[in-house]
């Protein structure tokens, strides 16, 4: 039977102003941000037109593309794609948080929708929330269905703490690859029942917080195993958690968090810029450790828009964190070592190599054991710098340190160091220690 052509497709593809070979030029580059080489071109364009569905993963790419260009987001029926596989979640701001993470972490147990949500593509139209005050924000707070056969309190906000510390430290030391469905589990058995839970006002909020502390915590254990697209749904489920909990402090790491995100998938739109501006502003009235925090991270966001005010950001970073008293925790400590990174990639970003450099050995001699993930990030990327000023040896040293270490650590992140480092011993191969350290890679990588 004759084909019905595409007229959704057709309008949205005039509306943004491309033809065919433009939009399967879009189509490709969001498609390489993920990892993979599509070979779409303007007669692939042409049979979508005309009634053909696209084969998965297209249709998450093109309703990207299109989204990007557009500054909305459009969906599979905007696009006239019903047969899209979808999961049925509904991701808007709006939507209630309680149940968005339910359904979130239940996925993380069945194969076909982890496998639907896993392969989605990191949205930049989703880097929008809602200014507060503004009437897209005026949401009235989740208040679930009551199981009156349970009643939380204070125990139930304590264990939600120490699960969050105790995750966090499993993740910095072996990768968070190595316990993200154990934490998704509890998230979706425990947590979500206490949220449902007849509690006091003030215990909800409470419950809500801690809710929005692991959802972020889960969410970065996702972006380390390569499912951004996941890991932005669970940053900003913690987002709206921290709104309806009234936690400041919370919402300005999450909104930073997703700022940080995007930057590490390079991304450079001022709606990144808007992001870190915004955490920086919702911690006015938070402890010096969170304002450091953010003000470190615009930083390194503004150094790719405005010289004067990223320097002007780290100078503020680094008086706050002078000054700033710290308590253990993910959410209460930023270490001298951390803060020195967002240094170096600040100088780095304005052009100045060797402080870079000078910033990222003082990172990862002040890297403690506990932050195992961090300090071979930190070491992998300083033999990096090291390289492009000329410092082979130098280098080597540390990427022997980051081999050696790389079987202990489930993380992409650590992953894509190994493979940047490969590519760029390659024009060093004839280089004995280079060249020892390449078959280790190598046999390391035949290994997973």
């Amino acid at each position: 039977m004759p084909k019905t052509p595409n007229n959704r497709l057709r309008n949205l593809l005039e509306e943004a102003g491309w033809n065919g070979a433009q939009l399967a030029a879009a189509i490709r580059r969001v498609a390489a941000e993920h990892g993979q080489q599509l070979g779409c071109d303007r007669s692939m364009v042409s049979r979508w037109l005309s009634g053909t569905s696209p084969r998965p993963p297209v249709p998450v790419f093109l309703l990207e593309a299109l989204s990007r260009r557009l500054l909305r987001t459009v969906t599979a029926m905007d696009a006239g794609l019903s047969r899209v596989p979808s999961v049925m979640l509904d991701l808007s701001w709006e939507a209630d948080p309680l149940r968005r993470l339910s359904a979130l972490t239940s996925a993380e147990f069945d194969p076909t929708r982890r496998h639907l949500l896993g392969i989605g593509a990191y949205s930049l139209a989703a880097l929008y929330v809602p200014e507060p005050g503004s009437d897209e924000s005026r949401l009235p707070p989740s208040r679930p269905r009551r199981q009156a056969d349970l009643r939380v309190g204070q125990g139930e906000v304590d264990q939600m703490h120490t699960m969050a510390n105790a995750f966090a430290e499993v993740a910095e030391v072996h990768g968070g690859g190595h316990v993200r469905s154990a934490l998704a589990g509890y998230l979706h058995r425990d947590v979500t029942t206490y949220l449902h839970a007849p509690a006091t006002d003030t215990t909800h909020r409470r419950l809500l917080l801690g809710a929005a502390q692991l959802a972020l915590l889960l969410g970065t254990m996702c972006a380390s195993d390569d499912a951004d697209a996941l890991a932005q749904h669970y940053h900003r489920t913690a987002a709206r958690l921290a709104l309806d909990a009234e936690d400041a402090s919370t919402f300005a790491i999450a909104l930073r968090t997703m700022s940080a995100h995007a930057h590490e998938l390079g991304h450079r739109t001022p709606a990144v810029l808007s992001l870190a501006e915004r955490a920086t502003d919702a911690t006015r009235r938070a402890p010096s450790i969170i304002r450091a925090y953010t003000q470190a991270h615009l930083a390194v966001v503004q150094a790719h828009h405005d010289k004067h005010g990223a320097v002007a950001a780290l100078a503020t970073a680094e008086r706050l964190h002078d000054r700033a008293e710290t308590v253990p925790g993910p959410f209460t400590n930023y270490s001298p070592g951390a803060l020195h990174y967002q240094r170096s990639q600040t100088l780095a970003a304005l052009g100045d190599a060797p402080g870079a450099i000078s910033a990222l050995t003082a990172s990862f001699r002040l890297r403690t054991s506990a932050e195992r993930h961090a300090r071979t990030i930190t070491q992998a990327r300083l033999a990096e710098a090291l390289l492009t000023q000329g410092h082979l040896d130098a280098a080597l040293v540390h990427w022997q340190a980051l081999v050696n270490v790389y079987p202990s650590l489930h993380s992409s992140r650590v992953t894509k160091r190994l493979d940047a480092m490969c590519e760029l011993l390659r024009p060093h191969h004839r280089h004995r220690i280079a060249t020892h350290i390449l078959s280790q890679a190598a046999a390391l990588r035949r290994s997973i």
